[in-house]
């Protein structure tokens, strides 16, 4: 039992959880789009979550030598080091247009972690982006947004319409809410100066805000879109109800696995669904 929970610890930390979750919102902005599966694209996308995921979470941590985190770092920057390889490898089989967007959300991720603003505008001493109050969770959607809307879109030179725009608004709104039990768990130790939207308004007012903007991200599924695919409501039904409970039963004092597991693994519960029924 000690070596599984040492397993799945290694498995969240490592960020595998977290990138197979991008890779799940990719696959299925593929099958949304009638795409065959593209395992060049997800296979980039994987890598490089766990690239930039470690790349931000470790950044200060590498240069830290206590002997309790050395085997423990020296771990996940193996994991690092062959993801950043392969993420190279599998980048070199995509066009200019899908390396320019990369680029950019390359470059978010990079300012994400690294110091490089004057202090007037941050909280703390960082000087990253990571530091703006408030910003942080509209950084993350915004990258995965472009991760798992526009770049499989590119790649297959796919007109981007009013509906692909609906889309990309939407997974903005969904990855918003995914990260507010996250916020939500985090109010203990967060700086308050950060000013996560649980600090602002307090966790009431962010489930019910959580909970409108589901509400609208599941409008513009049904009403609003033109393309709407009726053999995919099931699972847009119930992927919408269970990320809504989830925001519901999320506490300060919620359990290891709650948000860090569960919550960050309703993408691939969503995908597996679909790939059931196509």
């Amino acid at each position: 039992m000690n070596l599984l929970k040492q397993l799945i610890n290694f498995y969240i930390n490592s960020s595998i959880h977290v990138a197979l979750s991008v890779v799940s919102l990719t696959g299925i902005t593929m099958l949304e789009y009638t795409m065959s599966i593209d395992y060049r694209i997800l296979m980039f996308v994987f890598f490089s979550s766990i690239t930039g995921y470690n790349f931000v979470k470790y950044y200060g941590l590498a240069k830290l030598h206590h002997r309790s985190l050395v085997n423990w770092l020296n771990s996940i920057r193996v994991v690092s080091v062959f993801s950043f390889i392969l993420m190279c490898y599998y980048a070199l089989q995509l066009d200019a247009k899908a390396l320019s967007l990369i680029g950019v959300l390359a470059l978010f991720t990079f300012l994400y972690a690294t110091p490089f603003l004057p202090e007037r505008f941050i909280y703390d001493n960082r000087q990253n982006l990571r530091s703006i109050s408030g910003l942080k969770i509209y950084i993350i959607a915004l990258v995965w947004t472009g991760v798992t809307v526009f770049l499989p879109l590119i790649v297959v030179n796919f007109d981007i319409n009013l509906d692909v725009l609906i889309t990309a608004f939407q997974r903005f709104l969904y990855v918003i809410v995914l990260m507010l039990p996250f916020e939500i768990r985090d109010l203990r130790f967060d700086n308050l100066k950060l000013s996560t939207v649980p600090q602002k308004i307090g966790i009431k007012q962010t489930k019910y805000v959580g909970s409108v903007l589901l509400g609208v991200f599941l409008f513009l599924e049904i009403v609003v879109k033109n393309e709407f695919i009726r053999n995919d409501l099931m699972p847009f039904l119930i992927i919408t109800l269970s990320t809504w409970l989830f925001l519901i039963f999320a506490k300060i004092d919620q359990g290891k696995y709650y948000s860090a597991f569960w919550v960050e693994g309703l993408p691939i519960f969503w995908f597996a669904i679909l790939l059931i029924i196509h």
